[in-house]
């Protein structure tokens, strides 16, 4: 193996010249930061049980795995002597404020966590505080009962008399596409259909059941009749692929034939969700305020609130209570802002809602979602600018379609096309996975050598999940909360660093490597080739970093 397969980079004296007496913290680092570990060798071996479950929390140099070092960080240059005990210093408490489908504000490992408007009170039907939202006690739901929604290329086909036509051409291109896709894979779907109910009626006869089971199809593979034979191998090879059974099978593809159908008939635009359910018009700004307060939407089971709950976990699960996993941030309370459906989120609610964080104290704001047609950027922009100078960082998921940025237009984005960046408090963030070497770009990440800045953990990510629960998911999803976790903490210790100096840290502090790594379409690029800062967040180089600011 090459020496130098790990090349580690930390660039904490240019930046600590840079931003010298900004750090105002009374936290004393000396240690050194993390580099030069040529000679470690790589981990070959499965994740056992508990790596794989806090892997993000992991350190490269001493478990071998890419995660962000957490755990060293809190173990090496957070703890401190208080009385003869070991206790982890807190900082100053930081909102972070979480625009997403929603969160289990009563989730066992969340509800300590979550932040009180305390000049609101609760339940009382009047605007305490003035800021135009009733009740607003822990953020507000800017969707109200909407949970189903079009993605945006379809609202903007439907609405198309109200929009400019340049922003119409390019959803109406894509929407054409889909519609010929769905004639062609409802061809490929009615006849794998087919072939499963002539499998399901030759395996019905031969077994004589309309429930036969496992072992009726392996003693139809043993079969004299070449027919039956072939059944059964279609069948198990279907059921290889994850399906339980031929009616199983069926459903699954029925549906697949129905949504096809309803694509094909132009249902999708003539529904209006906004219009019907909310009332709003998303067209128009000055609308006065809509939605309710309702933070994981309207679903009693909160379904709908599983990738927002997920996420706030991600940034700010409490920290060793003895329950299902550790957040980054160990004094971050979660704002609540719902503003993201089970479809593409609106300019409008994107907009409104980062104003509401940077307005009522929000100090952080994580974006985990985005989509590529926009009819109302410029809202969205004007409010990362307003953020900006409310001295907000905004930590934004860089997409899951393996597609370079720089050159396909993703929202929200802090630049306008192609050009240079609108302001400096807004960081994309791309998906790492738990090996590191070549693989450890996730297949499904965004990249960008202008357009995503750093990358961090986003695969089999463990976190919480609605009703006490904890489920794995990937996605940039996932890793832009690790990072809004990582600046939380940043700007706990340091709470004189600004978002942008904030930003600056995080970027500079992370690992870097000169290795080739492999994407989504299976090339290979440079690391330094797919990202701003060539580097992977790392919380104990960047806490190392901002102490030096001082």
């Amino acid at each position: 193996m090459n020496k130098n397969f790990f090349k580690y980079t930390f660039l904490a004296v240019v930046a600590a010249s840079t931003l010298a007496g900004c750090g105002g913290s009374s936290l004393n680092i000396a240690s050194p930061p993390i580099e030069n570990i040529d000679q470690r060798p790589l981990k070959v071996g499965e994740l056992s049980e508990a790596e794989a479950k806090n892997w993000k929390d992991l350190d490269l140099a001493m478990d071998t795995v890419p995660g962000m070092s957490v755990d060293r960080a809190y173990n090496e240059l957070l703890t401190t002597t208080v009385n003869g005990k070991t206790v982890v210093r807190k900082g100053e408490p930081v909102i972070v404020a979480i625009i997403d489908s929603g969160v289990d504000i009563e989730h066992e490992d969340l509800d300590g966590v979550i932040w009180t408007n305390e000049d609101e009170i609760p339940g009382n039907g009047i605007d305490d505080d003035k800021n135009g939202y009733v009740d607003d006690i822990h953020g507000w739901n800017f969707l109200g009962d909407i949970v189903d929604e079009n993605l945006e290329y379809e609202r903007i086909v439907r609405d198309k008399a109200k929009l400019p036509a340049d922003i119409v051409a390019k959803a109406q291109a894509e929407y054409d596409e889909k519609v010929a896709e769905a004639s062609q894979t409802k061809m490929v779907y009615e006849q794998i259909l087919q072939q499963i109910n002539q499998v399901d009626a030759t395996l019905e006869k031969f077994s004589g059941k309309d429930d036969y089971t496992n072992e009726d199809i392996e003693k139809a593979a043993k079969s004299d009749d070449p027919q039956v034979q072939q059944a059964a191998a279609t069948l198990k090879a279907y059921m290889a692929q994850g399906l339980e059974s031929a009616d199983q099978a069926k459903e699954e593809l029925t549906k697949l034939i129905n949504s096809a159908t309803s694509l094909m008939n132009g249902d999708k635009l003539k529904t209006n969700y906004r219009r019907d359910i909310l009332g709003d018009d998303p067209y128009v700004w000055d609308t006065g305020v809509y939605g309710n307060n309702e933070y994981s939407g309207p679903d009693p089971k909160k379904a709908d609130a599983f990738h927002g709950t997920h996420v706030a976990g991600i940034v700010a699960a409490e920290r060793n209570n003895g329950l299902g996993v550790n957040g980054v941030a160990n004094n971050a309370q979660i704002m609540v802002l719902r503003a993201v459906s089970q479809a593409d989120e609106y300019d409008k609610d994107v907009a409104k809602a980062i104003r509401y964080a940077a307005d009522n104290g929000a100090k952080v704001i994580n974006t985990s979602f985005g989509k590529y047609h926009s009819p109302n950027p410029e809202w969205v922009w004007d409010a990362i600018k307003y953020a900006a100078s409310k001295d907000v960082l905004i930590v934004n998921a860089a997409g899951n379609e393996s597609i370079d940025t720089d050159f396909t237009q993703v929202y929200p984005q802090d630049q306008e096309g192609t050009g240079a960046n609108i302001s400096d408090n807004f960081l994309t963030v791309g998906a790492l996975a738990p090996t590191y070497g070549p693989k450890m770009v996730a297949n499904f990440s965004n990249y960008g050598r202008s357009s995503v800045d750093i990358f961090a953990p986003g695969v089999a990510i463990y976190s919480t999940a609605p009703l006490n629960e904890y489920r794995n998911a990937d996605g940039t999803s996932m890793a832009s909360p690790a990072v809004a976790g990582v600046a939380a903490v940043i700007r706990s210790q340091f709470p004189k660093l600004t978002a942008a100096q904030t930003k600056q840290v995080i970027l500079d502090s992370g690992l870097t490597t000169s290795i080739d790594v492999v994407l989504g379409d299976e090339s290979k690029k440079g690391f330094d080739e797919i990202t701003v800062s060539g580097k992977m967040a790392n919380l104990y180089n960047a806490l190392v970093l901002a102490s030096k600011m001082k």
